[in-house]
């Protein structure tokens, strides 16, 4: 009787211990994880790969607001975004050379900074340095009729060797011209 006891003992320990090794994964996120290549042709290696978040409005006024106006941005959600370079490349006319970057921007009304800045593995802009800023051009912003609920960022191929990267969300829209070199 000892020894059964014993062996149920055994059991129940066995299979509590078990379901405490269980996993809690998380939901999905609020702001999911995207990626944007730029590629010269769909054969060939990427040129640029941006990681980012892509916040949602949600009804909610964007530019100005909930990304205020005049100050650094993540240029996305949760980890600030990243891009890398395969190659050295022409970002908005300044030369970069291939590499890894965080991409932070300072949204204004008429036209945006984007910054590539060496300071990667970040979360938000919370502990941006302009010190570590790699290029800083200066573009332009436009409104589009259509509005994009998540903060979007894609590729258009131009020539042989050229992209503009466009950022988007709400109507805003801005253009930097990519090149490889």
């Amino acid at each position: 009787m000892k020894t059964y006891f014993s062996a149920c003992i055994m059991i129940l320990t066995i299979g509590f211990s078990i379901g405490s090794y269980a996993q809690n994964f998380s939901g999905l996120d609020k702001s999911p994880c995207d990626i944007a290549y730029y590629r010269t042709n769909r054969k060939a290696p990427p040129v640029a790969k941006v990681i980012y978040g892509r916040p949602l409005k949600k009804d909610r006024p964007v530019f100005g607001n909930l990304v205020p106006y005049d100050k650094v941005w993540r240029t996305g959600a949760n980890e600030a975004t990243e891009i890398t370079f395969f190659k050295d490349v022409t970002f908005g006319g300044q030369d970069v050379a291939a590499g890894t970057y965080t991409l932070f921007s300072i949204p204004g009304q008429q036209e945006w900074t984007i910054i590539l800045n060496s300071d990667t593995n970040v979360w938000g802009a919370f502990d941006y340095k302009q010190d570590k800023d790699v290029a800083r051009v200066t573009v332009p912003a436009s409104k589009d009729k259509k509005s994009l609920e998540a903060f979007s960022i894609t590729f258009e191929p131009g020539d042989d060797e050229s992209a503009d990267m466009y950022l988007g969300w709400d109507t805003t829209r801005v253009k930097v011209p990519v090149r490889a070199r």
